[in-house]
């Protein structure tokens, strides 16, 4: 999905993330200690994860939705 945002072409998906205020500011605090925002931080993560469930499971197929 290709979302326009004030003219421009954006291809990130929004997703709002309820989370407690605690894991939040720690989540903020180590992504500070490593140079990243808190949304980069949880970037990160996710891709670890996924690579950890892919080496175990296979890779997981993804429909070509995203031109």
């Amino acid at each position: 999905m290709i979302m326009e945002v004030c003219g421009m072409k954006n291809s990130l998906s929004r997703y709002t993330l309820r989370i407690s205020f605690i894991l939040l500011d720690k989540l903020g605090y180590i992504a500070n200690s490593e140079g990243r925002s808190k949304n980069k931080e949880l970037e990160q993560l996710v891709r670890k994860r996924i690579e950890e469930f892919e080496a175990v499971h296979g890779t997981i197929p993804i429909d070509d939705y995203m031109e």
